[in-house]
């Protein structure tokens, strides 16, 4: 949302590589940042469903809406139902669609519903954790083995320039999910307790191979990946992990 100096040059697939691999650091702020805020709104009489609305709100603008977008033109093309080249013309339509508008309502009602339901727990870890999580499936959307759908845009700057970073990063998401079993344990517990620990490790696994199975079906269904599938996994990668933590 603020001005930021315009680079020097172009940035090309060097540039993109390292922006990918720095995502997750990015997860790890705005999710203490929506858990911040999720925190000082509990202190207030606002409804917790209006508390995770308002923080679902948050990540949007922080993003200028990208990736909200991404997830709907994403949830567009692969309801058309055509082959590549018609889902990538869908896709880069600009139009808004029914499959897109029902997978923009469902999954921000979810998303809300789950922060809304952790605050009034006050399990504010868990909250950072989801929103950190769905930074982290980016790395794994821009995997080596995913070409760019096409030739220009943010997809063909970043589509298949990633490898060591997902293990550092898996290694790295793993620790902050038995991180969880201090910081999300129940007030009071003094102690590691394994169960959040646990929880946030099944969420880690299955956002990794939920996003790792979507990524690849758009890749079939497109040709390729794009910068509007990277906004599409982010999205639905976070909103599994904030259904998967309240187990």
């Amino acid at each position: 949302m603020l001005p930021v100096p315009q680079p020097p040059s172009p940035p090309d697939r060097t540039d993109g590589a390292r922006v990918i691999a720095a995502v997750p650091v990015l997860g790890l702020l705005l999710g203490c940042a929506a858990a911040a805020i999720a925190f000082g709104l509990h202190h207030t009489a606002l409804p917790a469903l209006v508390i995770g609305a308002l923080c679902v709100v948050f990540g949007a603008l922080i993003s200028r809406g990208m990736h909200v977008d991404g997830l709907a033109d994403t949830a567009d093309g692969l309801g058309c139902y055509g082959d590549p080249e018609r889902v990538r013309a869908v896709m880069r339509s600009g139009d808004i669609g029914p499959f897109g508008t029902a997978a923009l309502v469902l999954t921000l009602l979810l998303q809300a519903l789950a922060i809304g339901y952790l605050t009034v727990e006050s399990r504010w870890y868990a909250i950072a954790f989801a929103i950190f999580l769905g930074r982290y499936t980016v790395v794994i959307a821009c995997r080596r083995a995913l070409a760019a759908a096409n030739a220009d845009g943010f997809g063909a700057l970043v589509a298949g320039t990633q490898r060591t970073s997902i293990a550092v990063w898996t290694v790295l998401s793993a620790v902050l999910a038995v991180g969880a079993g201090w910081l999300d344990a129940p007030s009071g517990a003094g102690a590691f307790d394994w169960v959040p620990a646990v929880r946030a490790l099944i969420a880690l696994a299955v956002v990794s191979v939920g996003a790792y199975a979507f990524t690849r079906h758009c890749a079939r269904r497109m040709g390729g990946t794009s910068g509007d599938v990277l906004g599409a996994t982010l999205e639905l990668s976070t909103t599994v992990a904030l259904v998967a933590l309240l187990f």
